[in-house]
């Protein structure tokens, strides 16, 4: 599923190919991919309007065309944008097409359908409506911002990473990775962690998601690109910790999988 780092990497692709362009058409594969607007109505409001910006906010992004509104993509299970030439033969999978005058294209694929695509006013009190909390590497989003996102949650500490209305962006794949670089048992209650633990995972947190913006690797996409001593590219069976050698182990949470490393992330006593 694209996470923070994915979304960021998409909202790069559309900055440096299609921001300040102007749209000739737009075209809808699938309407039932649409929310809040039919795809008459977004292709007689977008066409000949210039996208003017581009925005993130957890695993949601916004593009802004010129007095038409916002597009919030949402990317469910694996969605993802792709930017493709004049003539370039179009993927499988292409739900919404933006087409620009100069003939480059910019993709919205979704092969299993579970995402959407939705016509908003602003992206702030979007953002307000949906309940998501404050972005995971946004600067705002600093240490006091990160004990009161915490703050009363009796769940585990995995299940309160991947709750968008407390931090958005952090999905299943880097909540495991993040829990692995603080050293921390995955099913820990969030209220039991002491000062020192909620320390060493804020910044575990930030240099997770960071890193991983920086060297474009995302979720399930480009995880070779991770540095060494990642537990990603471990996150399987046989799987082995990039630390100590010790076997990954897997464990069940909301029907999710999870993995961790039992020596590097003990469970607490008691």
């Amino acid at each position: 599923m694209p996470e923070l780092p994915d979304v960021e990497l998409f909202k790069r692709l559309a900055e440096q190919c299609c921001i300040g362009k102007t749209i000739a058409d737009l075209k809808v594969a699938d309407p039932k991919l649409l929310k809040g607007v039919s795809p008459a109505a977004l292709q007689r409001q977008w066409r000949n309007k210039k996208l003017r910006a581009a925005h993130r906010h957890g695993k949601v992004l916004f593009l802004e065309a010129d007095s038409a509104g916002t597009l919030a993509m949402h990317f469910g299970m694996n969605g993802s944008l792709q930017s493709l030439a004049d003539n370039e033969e179009e993927p499988p999978f292409v739900r919404l097409t933006l087409a620009f005058t100069d003939g480059h294209r910019l993709a919205y694929l979704n092969p299993r359908r579970i995402g959407h695509v939705m016509l908003i006013s602003d992206a702030n009190a979007y953002i307000a409506e949906e309940g998501l909390g404050p972005d995971a590497l946004s600067p705002a989003f600093d240490y006091a911002a990160f004990t009161a996102a915490l703050d009363g949650k009796r769940q585990a500490i995995k299940a309160v990473l991947m709750d968008q209305t407390c931090i958005a962006g952090i999905g299943n794949i880097y909540a495991d990775e993040i829990l692995f670089q603080a050293k921390l048992y995955p099913l820990t209650s969030a209220n039991a962690l002491d000062e020192a633990a909620k320390q060493r995972l804020f910044k575990a947190l930030k240099w997770v998601l960071q890193t991983a913006v920086d060297y474009k690797a995302g979720a399930e996409i480009f995880t070779d690109r991770l540095p060494k001593g990642f537990l990603i590219p471990e996150r399987h069976a046989g799987g082995k910790c990039p630390r100590c050698g010790a076997a990954i182990l897997s464990f069940k949470l909301g029907g999710r999988s999870g993995y961790y490393c039992p020596r590097c992330q003990p469970e607490p006593d008691g």
